[in-house]
């Protein structure tokens, strides 16, 4: 029975048919200014951008001259790279302009798609970025599109690792910016901790089209951005907290060797309070009141490295430091230290020198950086499968792009072995048979462990001639993908391995020219061995066609349909033919979750022997559903890091506004005499309850916390001794003296000097109590699961304790404040003092699907000399100082032959 859903799309189509068909009129419009703009000179169409501007200026919308603009784009793609945008990729610049995200399969042209509303909403003048999952890539769409909308008049500017305060600046200023998400997020961080407005690189959020929309807003987005620095020297506070341990018993605390877990008993919490209350470092009545909350994550730490830590098994110490050793292959990784103050709890046991651990300076998730934008776009090959999360957690809407060509790939049903060596025969066989016929084959495995592993078996069973990629060395990955699709070559490759390069049937062209010619120069010998080289490239062509297109075999099902479809549409690109197989066994590692016991024993008995694979539309269909499971549950883990990280988020905002109004603003004196009268507002009635007898009063802890928070030496006794003298009366007293002297020193300064040296202290402590309250969030985070044993909602707990935090922040922040400006004193290199610097910090992003630090390590500030890049010619071999910011993997300049992290890089 046909449902009524099912009914109703026959009829009407479905919601994606719809929305495409609303769009054909424009499309008929735009094709219908096509001989008119053909007809114009190069100036003529350049000199429409000026006209836009102005319409613009007059009052109309975006959406007014949306056709125009397409059609003018389209004209300025034909003349500037002989590629004229076809009208189905019209309808995907359309999406994008308005605000959604266009899934377009592989080879349909996404990067000339986005320079049609990017040209359009660069004429508002606001700037609009294009974010790239690389480097490489940002720098080759940039350079390659930059044609386009120079040709039009508009500037275009390209962020990657390495640049300079002043390059990032001019990159942003530009009417169109190419950059990476990893860039883009660390320069927000960066220009919210500058000290001055004009420091800041970036000039606001107005519109994003992100490329490969699902990798960055969905794989990515399950990690923070984080940028750290040194923390200050806390060592006694590692040693305290440490002599503590040893005097507990058993029955204080239980331990659980296979969750790894340490917790105290009510009687170990009731000993250690009376011990942390005897040494002066509790704040109130019980342990686990909110100030306390990062003794709590020193004293856990504490209890872990006693308890669960085996000298000479989990770690060793060598040469006075605590060295970790790897659980897994057992050898020691120097260099690697545990994160969270761990490392130092280590340290303080074993009775070495404690390194300051890295303090997080800022941080925001991915999802919460492109929330800022005012308009946010997507496009990818693959994104339907998680339309639900785009939606809910971006507002972004996914429509489907009907392809140039219609797609004439056929995709087969899985082929299901008992076991893995028996799958892996079978792989073997499928490859060899395409390769005799001439037809490319592209292997997808989950890891680079695994395409590794199938690389030996390919080399022992005879095969020499093939390619081994991984997404880690992204130019040479692009080269050698370009050249897949030559007839009969062999590419194994991890499923994300590639992205952003097109596999074309013969081989690509245009990368065997600029790599066969280089730097030859332009003439008739040039001409000629180009038109050799497409020649060939189209004989290729042609064989590889007669060998059936592109074959996709695929090793294993990945835990999210979208990465089995990105693999899949590598081929059949431009309705070239092709075809794609999942090859699986019951010991993989998606079929064990499945539950591969019972259908193991089901088809012993049914008879299947060895060597022979089930096949059946069934077991897709029971795969898919397993793989929605699996998606769910990462949509909910990404779900949940989003609402813990809302909860920073809002008082981040805030912070971040504040210091940006803080900059613009002029005089700080009213703000700064705020705080002064909070401060002694709060003295008053801390020492003086309201309604208490004057036997009550605390004179001796007022007058000291005078003297602590003002610099004032006031004789507070004696006023309180004065006949019918009340609260009131003091703080006002207190007041006038506070304000006396504040005057006094506005007046020795100088209204231009105070208003620079308020500017500078609130900023700065600003900074100073915000990086404090972030590990305080950070230690409160990874203790608030706890409450879950107490029926209470971790979340409602964490936003409470979070917000009391906060309050207590700014509290410390008017405390802070008020002493250091009664206390400053000038100094006559004052007022030409430039403001202070940037910390040094390091940039950290980790891959959720390799567990691999994005920034690798690197140093990620920008303005630090030795992150310039110095062109090879200027290095001197024999002095690393000339050599500037060196990759990772580049080949070090002392000449050795190795890559830099193999030789000079491993010092650094």
């Amino acid at each position: 029975m046909v449902s009524l859903g099912v009914f109703a799309r026959k009829i009407f189509g479905s919601s994606n048919d719809r929305r495409i068909k609303g769009m054909r009129p424009r499309v008929e419009a735009i094709n219908a200014l096509e001989p008119e703009l053909k007809a114009l000179s190069d100036e003529a169409l350049r000199a429409r951008t000026d006209m836009f501007r102005k319409e613009l200026a007059e009052g109309k919308s975006l959406d007014d001259i949306l056709v125009p603009a397409f059609a003018t784009v389209r004209e300025a793609a034909r003349r500037a790279l002989g590629l004229r945008p076809f009208d189905v990729q019209l309808v995907g610049g359309m999406v994008l302009h308005g605000g959604g995200i266009s899934e377009m399969r592989t080879g349909e042209g996404k990067t000339l798609v986005a320079t049609l509303p990017v040209y359009l909403n660069a004429l508002s003048g606001k700037g609009v970025h294009v974010v790239t999952v690389n480097d490489y890539l940002a720098t080759r769409d940039a350079e390659w599109m930059a044609k386009v909308y120079g040709f039009l008049g508009l500037t275009t500017g390209i962020i990657v690792h390495g640049l300079s305060d002043e390059q990032r600046k001019a990159a942003y200023a530009c009417d169109v910016t190419y950059a990476t998400n990893n860039e883009l997020g660390f320069d927000y961080l960066r220009d919210n901790m500058k000290y001055d407005r004009a420091q800041m690189v970036q000039r606001g959020h107005n519109y994003a089209i992100v490329d490969e929309v699902d990798s960055i807003l969905i794989d990515e987005a399950r990690t923070p951005l984080i940028i750290s620095g040194p923390l200050d020297d806390r060592s006694e506070l590692y040693n305290s907290v440490d002599r503590f341990i040893p005097m507990l018993l058993e029955g204080d605390y239980e331990v659980d060797e296979k969750q790894r877990t340490a917790t105290f008993t009510e009687d170990g919490t009731e000993k250690l309070e009376n011990l942390l209350r005897e040494a002066g470092m509790l704040k109130g009545d019980s342990l686990y009141d909110v100030e306390n909350v990062a003794i709590v994550h020193h004293v856990n730490n504490a209890l872990k490295a006693h308890r669960l830590f085996q000298r000479d098994k989990d770690y060793i110490v060598r040469n006075g430091e605590v060295v970790i050793i790897d659980e897994f292959t057992g050898r020691m990784m120097p260099g690697r230290r545990f994160s969270e103050g761990l490392h130092q709890a280590l340290e303080a046991k074993e009775k070495v020198t404690i390194h300051p651990e890295n303090q997080t300076l800022a941080s925001i998730t991915f999802q919460n950086y492109f929330r800022m934008y005012s308009k946010l776009a997507g496009m990818t090959g693959t994104a339907l499968t998680e339309a639900e999360e785009f939606g809910n957690i971006y507002g972004l809407e996914v429509s489907e792009i009907p392809t140039n060509v219609p797609v004439s790939r056929i995709d087969e049903d899985d082929e299901v072995y008992r076991t893995v060596e028996e799958k892996y025969k079978a792989i073997v066989r499928e490859i060899r048979e395409a390769h005799a016929k001439g037809q490319p084959t592209l292997v997808g495995t989950t890891s680079i462990e695994k395409s590794e592993q199938l690389a030996e078996r390919l080399r022992a069973e005879g095969f020499k001639d093939f390619q081994v990629l991984n997404a880690r060395h992204h130019e040479q990955e692009a080269a050698i993908v370009a050249q897949a699709g030559r007839p009969g070559a062999i590419t194994i490759a991890t499923n994300m391995a590639g992205r952003g390069t097109d596999i074309q049937l013969g081989g690509n062209a245009d990368m065997r020219v600029a790599q066969e010619l280089g730097d030859m120069p332009e003439g008739e010998e040039r001409a000629a061995k180009e038109k050799a080289i497409r020649e060939d490239v189209q004989r290729l062509k042609e064989l590889a066609l007669a060998g059936g297109g592109l074959y996709v075999l695929a090793t294993e099902r990945h835990e999210s349909r979208r990465i089995d479809n990105q693999l899949r549409g590598r081929s059949g690109r431009q309705g070239d033919p092709g075809r794609s197989k999942f090859f699986l066994s019951l010991q993989d590692d998606l079929m064990r979750i499945f539950g591969s016991e019972r259908m193991d024993t089901m088809l012993q008995r049914l008879g299947l022997k060895e060597d022979e694979a089930i096949i059946h539309p069934w077991i897709n269909k029971a795969l898919e559903k397993a793989q929605k499971k699996v998606e769910a549950r990462n949509f909910d883990i990404r779900k949940n890091l989003l609402k813990f990280d809302d909860v920073m988020n809002d008082q981040r905002k805030v912070v971040f506004e504040q210091r940006i109004d803080l900059m613009d603003g002029g005089s700080l004196t009213e703000t700064v005499a705020e705080m002064r009268q909070d401060v002694v507002e709060d003295l008053v009635a801390k020492h003086i309850p309201p309604n208490a007898y004057a036997e009550q009063w605390d004179l001796a802890g007022l007058k000291e916390g005078v003297s602590t928070s003002l610099n004032l030496d006031l004789p507070i006794e004696e006023w309180a001794a004065e006949e019918g003298i009340d609260e009131e009366q003091i703080t006002e007293r207190i007041m006038e003296a506070t304000e006396a002297a504040a005057k006094d020193r506005a007046e020795r300064f100088g209204p231009d000097i105070m208003a620079y040296v308020e500017k500078s202290i609130v900023l700065q402590t600003v900074d100073s109590l915000w990086r404090e309250h972030l590990v305080n969030l950070e230690h409160l985070r990874s203790v608030v699961g706890f409450r879950g044993y107490a029926q209470r909602d971790p979340l409602n707990e964490y936003k409470t304790e979070a917000f009391e935090l906060f309050q207590s922040m700014l509290s410390n922040l008017r405390q802070a404040v008020t002493a250091q400006l009664m206390r400053v004193e000038l100094v006559r290199e004052a007022a030409e003092a430039p403001p202070p610097q940037v910390p040094a910090m390091h940039g950290a992003h980790v891959d959720a699907t390799t567990g691999e630090d994005d920034f690798g390590g690197d140093t990620a500030v920008a303005v630090a000399a030795e992150n310039r890049i110095v062109p090879a010619e200027e290095r001197d071999p024999a002095n690393p100082s000339t050599w500037g910011k060196v990759s990772r993997n580049e080949a070090c300049p002392c000449g050795s032959g190795k890559k830099f992290k193999h030789c000079h890089g491993t010092f650094a």
